[in-house]
This record gives C-alpha cells, sequence and structure tokens, in this order.
C-alpha cells in the first residue's frame, strides 16, 4: 500500500511538470491575443500588426505573464501597449532608456498597474562625431533578476561602444537564464556604413557584439524576413516602409 502510494505521489508529480509548462504557455497566449484585440489600442497601431505579427514575436521570445520583463527604447510605446496588459496580473514590466513618452501615455490606465518607468539620464548621451548614432558610457539599470528584456528596432542608433555598454548593463540586470531578444533592420554582412544604410545592422556582427559581453547565442527567426527588401536603401523610403526585412534574434545569459 505504501509502495503504491508513493508511485501515485511519483506519476502526479511528473504529471503536473509535464502540464503546467503548457498550461501556463497557453494562458499567457490568451493574454497576448487580449491585448492584441484591445478596443483601447488605436487603429495605426492594429494596422501594423500584419507586419510586425506582435503574437508570434513574443511567443518566439518566449514570453510568460508571470515575468519581469524590460522593455528598451519603447518609443510611442506600440509593444508596450501589448506587455503591460499580459504582465498586469501576474509580472511586471519596466520601461527604460527614452521610455519617457511610452510610460506617461499608460500611466493610471488599467491593464498597467505593474508598468514601470525606470529613470535613466539622456544628459550622458552624446552624438558620434560624423554621424547619427549615439553614444553613452558604462551604466547600471539598477535593477536585478530580470527575466526577458527586449528592444525592437533600436540598437541602430548607437554607437559600438554605446551598443557595448547597453548589452552589458541588460546582461547585469538579466538574472541566471534570463533572455534578451532583440529585431533590428537587416544590413548586408560586412557592408559598409553609409547615409542609405544607417539604419540598418548586419546581424551576423550584433550576434558577434551581444556574445562579446557573456551571452550565448540561442535562435533566430524569420517571422520578419522580407525577400523584396533589397537591403540597399534607407528604411524610411517609400519602396521599402513597413516592409524592411528585419532579423530577429534571442540570447540568454548563462
Amino acid at each position: 500500500m505504501q509502495f503504491a502510494r508513493f508511485s501515485y505521489s511519483i506519476v502526479m508529480i511528473v504529471l503536473l511538470m509535464a502540464f503546467h509548462p503548457t498550461t501556463l504557455a497557453s494562458d499567457t497566449t490568451e493574454k497576448i491575443k487580449a491585448a492584441i484585440a484591445s478596443p483601447d489600442r488605436s487603429s495605426e497601431d492594429k494596422a501594423r500588426d500584419k507586419n510586425r505579427k506582435p503574437l508570434k514575436t513574443l511567443e518566439f521570445f518566449r514570453l510568460s505573464d508571470n515575468m519581469t520583463v524590460l522593455e528598451l527604447m519603447p518609443g510611442g510605446g506600440w509593444y508596450t501597449q501589448l506587455l503591460g496588459p499580459v504582465l498586469a496580473e501576474r509580472g511586471r514590466l519596466l520601461l527604460a532608456i527614452g521610455a519617457e513618452r511610452a510610460a506617461k501615455a499608460v500611466e493610471g490606465r488599467p491593464g498597467f498597474e505593474t508598468t514601470e518607468l525606470i529613470p535613466f539620464d539622456r544628459s550622458n548621451f552624446s552624438r558620434n562625431e560624423g554621424t547619427r548614432r549615439w553614444t553613452l558610457p558604462s551604466f547600471s539599470f539598477g535593477i536585478k533578476k530580470v527575466d526577458l528584456v527586449l528592444t525592437f528596432r533600436n540598437i541602430h542608433n548607437f554607437s559600438p561602444a554605446g551598443r557595448e555598454n547597453i548589452n552589458q548593463a541588460v546582461f547585469d540586470a538579466l538574472k541566471k537564464g534570463g533572455l534578451y531578444g532583440v529585431v533590428d533592420h537587416t544590413r548586408r554582412h560586412m557592408q559598409e556604413d553609409n547615409s542609405e544604410v544607417w539604419r540598418r545592422m548586419d546581424p551576423v556582427a550584433v550576434i558577434q557584439e551581444i556574445e562579446s559581453v557573456g551571452f550565448e547565442f540561442v535562435d533566430y527567426s524569420d517571422l520578419h524576413y522580407r525577400p523584396d527588401d533589397e537591403l540597399r536603401y534607407e528604411v524610411g523610403r517609400k519602396s521599402v516602409s513597413g516592409n524592411t526585412d528585419r532579423f530577429t534574434l534571442l540570447f540568454r545569459k548563462p
């Protein structure tokens, strides 16, 4: 009888281990879908869903509704509008680096109770001479044990030194096993810099840069691959705007 009870307990533990992650993933998926369908989103934001594929993108980045997530440089807050409600009940969304506008847009709104602005002193930003890119010194976000850091189409705005310091700060903020997801406009491998491609990044170089601060490369996705983007023109041109080829990369802190 004791052996039977013991065996039953083992079976239950195995079943719980097997099914709990699936249930959790399913719950998160439903929350993402609800956030995408929210009537609070503007028609302009919704019009970009087909191109940006937020459900599949966030699933690729392994978002779970109980995570602490740090979103970098959220701009107008397109992804913030989705992440906040998904994380409101069981998780936490932190915004940093040029995030004041996005934080202000969701302040006091239902579904953003656990969304928080991490103050960031932009007075340290400086333009690299002769370029449009910013640099910034070594810094810390002042937080630890973050589960997931995300940045969408932003890293091209920084110099190599600036990117290194951002990547290092992300590494330091993440917990062991924490994830770092990056999306940006694609440049041809080893293509020289010029005014037409300055907002594009070589994905091979990006992987090397992020690995250099200690990250492990986990996976890539072709969700945002666009075969008709010739990778030759400024991303704001009418011929490619809204249809740029973008790399989608995932890293882990060992």
